[in-house]
C-alpha cells in the first residue's frame, strides 16, 4: 500500500519509521469480514485517527493489535520488528494500551481498584493501597480527569467511566495510546480537554490510535486520517490536506448534510408533565435532581442540556420508572404515572432510548431479533397462548434491520453483544422509534454512531415530532442540541436553571448557562 521495503532484521529498528505496522490484516467472525486485507502505519508521537461506518471493522482492527482477537491472516510489527500479541497482557507488555468503547470495568469494584486491576504495586504480597491512590490522584489532577477513586463503579456516570478507563491506561504508562471512541459520552470542556491531552501525549513521543466519528475531533487533533468501509481500507490522508466533506464522502461513499432539515415546531397538547420532581443522590447527602418541573407538548422537541453528572441520568431513571422518586409528580398523557412499573409506562406511551445500551438497552446474549421484541413479545402479533410466533419475530425483525440499516454477521440470529457498538445503537432505536409511542424519551441517542447513521436518525425524531409525538431529548452533544431542539432546558447541578430558544441563542451563552455562571431568574 505505501511501497514497504524489505529489510533485515539487523537494520529494522533504526530504519522503520512507523512505531507499529499492521500489514494485511484480515480477521474473520462468522458470516462477516470484519477486515479485510488492512494496512495500517502509526507513526512515532503522531496522533492517527481511525474513521469508518459503524460496522467498518474499526473496533476490531484494534482489538487485535491489543491481542484481544487473533487475526486469521497478516502480520504486526512494533518498531520494525514482527511481534506476537496473543492477549492484553502482550500488548502492555509492548507499551500497548486502550481505553475500550465499551468499559472494561468491574461494576463492585472501585474506581481505584479498577485503575490498578492487573498492575497492582504490592511488597511481599501487601498492596500499597495509598502508594497506588497518590499516584491516581496525581495522574487525575494532571491531566484534569476529576475522578473519586473511592466511588464504585456502578455509583458513577458513563462519562465517568470513560475517564476511569483512560486514567487505567495513563496509570501503566503505555506509549502506544488506542482510544475507541473516547469522546463519545465527554462534554464539551472534557473534550476540548482531552483534545488538549492527546496533543500533549504526542508531542512527549506517545503514539496515539484515535478511532471516532466526529470528524470535527478529526480535523482539530488528528495528524494522518485513514478509512475503512465495510471491512476495506479505502486511503490516509493528511489532515492539513482534507475537509471534513471530503472525509464523509470516504467513509459512507456520498456526500453528507451536517445540518438537520425541520419546519418550525407546532406544539400542541402537552404530553409529559413534570412537577417538582426530587430525586436522591447515591454518592451525596443532597438531591440529585431538585424541584424541577416543565412540560413537554405533542409536536415538538424538548432538549435538556449540561455537564454529565448534574442529574441528567438520576433524572431519566426516575422519569423512565428506572429509579425511585423521592417526591414530586409524572404525569403522561394526563396520568399519573409517577409510582407505575416500566412496563406499564412503555404500554402506556413512552419510548425511551438509554444512555447506557449495554446496561439498560440490549440483552447482550439475546439475538438481535429478540432484543428487538424485548417490549413487545407480549402482543397478539407476537404471540398466542402464551406461544411466540417465531417466524412473526424474524419477519419483524428483518424489516427493522433493512429500514435502519442495522448490519450484523448473521442477520437476526446475531448475538447482540458480538455486534459494534454503534449497530446496536441503531437496534435499539429501531426498536423504540416503531412502537406506538406519544412520548419518546431519548439519551445521547447518537453516541458512537456515524455522520451517515446520525443524520438519518436525526432526521427520524423528527419525523417523530413532526407524525404528533413529544420527544424529551437529553444530549451533551453542542451540535446535536443546537440543531435538532426546539426548546432547550438547562440542568445544573439537578436543578433547570435557564429555558433558552435554539435559534436565539449561541453556544457560548449556552454554555455559561451549562456551567452555572448564569441562570433564568424568571419564577
Amino acid at each position: 500500500m505505501n511501497g514497504d521495503k524489505t529489510v533485515n532484521k539487523d537494520t529494522v529498528l533504526t530504519e522503520s519509521p512507523y512505531v507499529i505496522e499492521m500489514r494485511h490484516i484480515t480477521k474473520v467472525f462468522p458470516g462477516i469480514v470484519a477486515n479485510d486485507d488492512i494496512t495500517l502505519q502509526l507513526k512515532k508521537g503522531e496522533i492517527h485517527a481511525l474513521l469508518g461506518e459503524n460496522g467498518a471493522g474499526k473496533s476490531t482492527l484494534m482489538s487485535v493489535l491489543f491481542g484481544l482477537y487473533k487475526a486469521e491472516k497478516g502480520e504486526i510489527l512494533k518498531n520494525g520488528k514482527v511481534v506476537d500479541i496473543k492477549d492484553p497482557n502482550d500488548a502492555n507488555a509492548l507499551g500497548i494500551g486502550m481505553v475500550h468503547q465499551h468499559f472494561k470495568l468491574v461494576d463492585v469494584f472501585t474506581v481505584l481498584d479498577n485503575i490498578i486491576l492487573g498492575v497492582e504495586p504490592n511488597t511481599c504480597g501487601f498492596l500499597k493501597r495509598k502508594e497506588a491512590r497518590e499516584k491516581v490522584l496525581r495522574l487525575s489532577k494532571e491531566y484534569g480527569l476529576n475522578v473519586d477513586p473511592d466511588a464504585l463503579v456502578e455509583d458513577i456516570t458513563v462519562g465517568m467511566q470513560q475517564r476511569t478507563e483512560i486514567l487505567k491506561m495513563l496509570y501503566r504508562e503505555n506509549e502506544i495510546l488506542i482510544f475507541d471512541e473516547p469522546t463519545a459520552v465527554l462534554t464539551p470542556q472534557e473534550i476540548e480537554e482531552l483534545m488538549s491531552i492527546m496533543r500533549g501525549l504526542a508531542k512527549e513521543g506517545k503514539s496515539i490510535l484515535f478511532i471516532t466519528h466526529k470528524l470535527n475531533e478529526i480535523m482539530e487533533v488528528a495528524d494522518r486520517c485513514s478509512v475503512l468501509r465495510k471491512g476495506k481500507y479505502i486511503g490516509t490522508v493528511n489532515i492539513a490536506d482534507t475537509t471534513k466533506e471530503e472525509l464523509s464522502n470516504m467513509m459512507v461513499g456520498r456526500d453528507v448534510k451536517f445540518v438537520v432539515d425541520k419546519e418550525p415546531a407546532k406544539p400542541k397538547d402537552v404530553v409529559l408533565s413534570v412537577e417538582n420532581m426530587c430525586v436522591k443522590s447515591k454518592l451525596h447527602k443532597k438531591d440529585a435532581v431538585h424541584n424541577v418541573s416543565f412540560d413537554v407538548r405533542a409536536g415538538e422537541i424538548v432538549c435538556i442540556a449540561g455537564i454529565d453528572g448534574n442529574g441528567q441520568s438520576e433524572f431519566v431513571h426516575a422519569l423512565t420508572g428506572l429509579d425511585t422518586i423521592e417526591s414530586g409528580k409524572v404525569t403522561l398523557c394526563g396520568e399519573d404515572i409517577t409510582h407505575k412499573s416500566i412496563r406499564y409506562r412503555n404500554t402506556h406511551g413512552m419510548s425511551h432510548i438509554p444512555e447506557d445500551r449495554h446496561r439498560h438497552g440490549l440483552v447482550l446474549d439475546y439475538s438481535l431479533e429478540q432484543n428487538i421484541v424485548l417490549q413487545r413479545y407480549f402482543e397478539p402479533r407476537f404471540q398466542k397462548g402464551g406461544f411466540i410466533k417465531f417466524d412473526e419475530v424474524r419477519d419483524y425483525a428483518n424489516a427493522l434491520i433493512e429500514q435502519f440499516d442495522v448490519r450484523s454477521g448473521q442477520g437476526p440470529i446475531t448475538v447482540a453483544r458480538s455486534m459494534s457498538g454503534g449497530n446496536q445503537q441503531k437496534a435499539i432505536i429501531a426498536r423504540e422509534l416503531d412502537r406506538d409511542h406519544k412520548l419518546l424519551v431519548a439519551v445521547q441517542p447518537t453516541r458512537g454512531l456515524d455522520v451517515g447513521a446520525i443524520e438519518y436518525i436525526h432526521s427520524q425524531i423528527v419525523k417523530t415530532r413532526d407524525e404528533g409525538a413529544a420527544v424529551l431529548l437529553v444530549s451533551l452533544e453542542l451540535d446535536e442540541v443546537m440543531n435538532v431542539s426546539d426548546r432547550i432546558l438547562v440542568m445544573y447541578e439537578g436543578e433547570i436553571v435557564g429555558e433558552i430558544d435554539p435559534k436565539r441563542t449561541t453556544v457560548q451563552e449556552l454554555g455559561l448557562y451549562m456551567a452555572g455562571a448564569k441562570r433564568d431568574t424568571k419564577e
